[in-house]
């Protein structure tokens, strides 16, 4: 089925291009989301018409993102769960639970704007992509942990272990900028 886009989709195209998508990929989620249009003259004419005020609604969408993103830059939240002793949690963290921790951190985030591959299952420090628009993403790093104290063991130990890794990324450069100097 040939549909008309009315914003950016990921591996789709851009607004206003003309592609072509499964007839159920088309009734059961771009039609129903307003992204979409089926191709015919009159949509055609139609969305001529009203293409400004589509890219003005999209533009404003994108800045409301970009605002969301530039409050949410260094976020960190923490989900308290039940785990053995080994670190293998007892059920899994979903994209739902990550939306309302966030949620609980005072930012507004639908489900499927967590971008995730599959359910966590071990506890650790996981960085989590939010798509809050086609075009603005925004990275929330997720600590799953058994009690409170124990989150902050697990931040203080990654920061303590980047700390480290960049101290010795220095020392590796320094002599080879002093070789460098040396050899001018």
């Amino acid at each position: 089925m040939e549909i008309i886009l009315l914003e950016r989709i990921d591996r789709l195209g851009q607004m206003g291009d003309v592609v072509n998508v499964k007839n159920g990929y088309a009734r059961n989620y771009l039609f129903p989301q307003h992204k979409a249009l089926r191709k015919t003259a009159d949509n055609m004419k139609l969305f001529e018409s009203k293409r400004k005020e589509y890219e003005a609604r999209n533009d404003m969408l994108k800045k409301q993102a970009e605002e969301l993103a530039k409050k949410m830059a260094g976020l960190s939240v923490t989900i308290i769960r039940q785990a053995a002793e080994t670190g293998q949690l007892y059920g899994s963290v979903t994209g739902r639970d990550i939306c309302e921790a966030i949620a609980d951190a005072g930012f507004k985030v639908e489900r499927r704007q967590v971008k995730i591959n599959e359910a966590f299952k071990v506890m650790g420090m996981f960085d989590v992509a939010l798509a809050l628009h086609p075009d603005v993403e925004q990275t929330v790093r997720v600590i799953i942990a058994r009690s409170e104290a124990e989150a902050k063991k697990v931040k203080e130990k990654k920061t303590t272990k980047a700390k480290a890794e960049k101290a010795e990324a220095q020392k590796v450069e320094a002599p080879k900028a002093e070789a460098e100097a040396k050899a001018e």
